[in-house]
């Protein structure tokens, strides 16, 4: 089987490097940027370039792009895509991907599905991939809704797992991006929006794991996750209105030294919690 991949950052580059360690697949592979491609070629990654005219040799299609450069370049390419193969997306957000991409593949005949491995690093760009970024993660496997999804989803099964993935997980595009919302983008805001009190300049000696956890995420790239945060805008929004909430709650409780209140709210907070760890 040949393997294609579509942008060599993280995700990518790490794809192609758990692809060639822990599958006999041809890989292959596409990147704007040329160091990238060349440092790929260097680590004996790539079998050879991808290029418009050879994306019909690929079994396999891996669009590892943002949102907008996924879209923009299936449409500009769908049509060199291969009768049957499958083309899986891994953008963070899913509602237009999907749309665009279930839209092409029924015009030109090969199989889409959205996708969203549910790995990743504070860091960006080829050089930060890993072989085993993917190790026991989530894949987050998006079918199109015309009765095909369940093989679909096979096929996506039988491709990933052996990269190292625990499990692939169904869903549709709204719901992987409500609750994407949360489980994702929403720690990113917060970490962003923590990390800019003066005083963190100071936390050198005072703080331990739960700084560093809390702030490890706001090393982002700021381009990629505006895109996604604005394509998300309508779930993430209400997310952030429902936080902005609960601080109010802990604020007004604390400045009104209301003991019983927050330790009531704090309650809360563990036994959700506790809930959730049962699951």
């Amino acid at each position: 089987m040949t393997v294609g991949i579509i942008g060599l950052g993280l995700i990518g580059g790490s794809l192609a490097k758990a692809f060639r360690a822990r599958t006999p697949h041809a890989v292959m592979g596409l990147d704007r940027d040329a160091a990238a491609v060349a440092a790929a070629q260097v680590q004996g990654l790539l079998d050879g370039v991808l290029a418009p005219d050879t994306l019909a040799a690929c079994d396999v299609l891996v669009v590892a792009l943002p949102p907008n450069a996924a879209r923009a370049f299936l449409a500009g390419h769908a049509g060199r895509v291969g009768k049957g193969a499958l083309v899986v997306d891994c953008c963070g957000v899913k509602r237009g991907i999907c749309a665009e991409g279930f839209a092409l593949a029924r015009k030109h005949g090969f199989d889409f599905v959205g996708g969203h491995p549910m790995a990743g690093r504070e860091y960006s760009g080829f050089g930060a991939s890993q072989e085993g970024l993917f190790e026991g993660a989530s894949m987050i496997v998006v079918p199109p809704p015309d009765g095909v999804g369940d093989a679909l989803a096979g096929r996506v099964r039988e491709v990933f797992l052996p990269l190292g993935f625990g499990r692939v997980v169904v869903a549709t595009a709204e719901a992987h991006d409500a609750v994407i919302a949360l489980t994702s983008q929403l720690a990113h805001v917060v970490s962003n929006a923590y990390v800019k009190s003066p005083r963190a300049q100071a936390h050198s000696g005072f703080s331990a794991g739960s700084y560093a956890d809390l702030t490890r995420v706001a090393r982002l790239n700021e381009r990629l996750w505006t895109e996604l945060f604005l394509e998300n805008g309508d779930y993430l929004a209400e997310e952030i209105d429902f936080l902005i909430r609960s601080l109010a709650a802990c604020r007004d409780a604390i400045a009104g030294h209301d003991a019983e209140a927050l330790e009531a709210l704090l309650r809360h907070g563990r036994e959700c919690k506790e809930r959730q760890d049962e699951h």
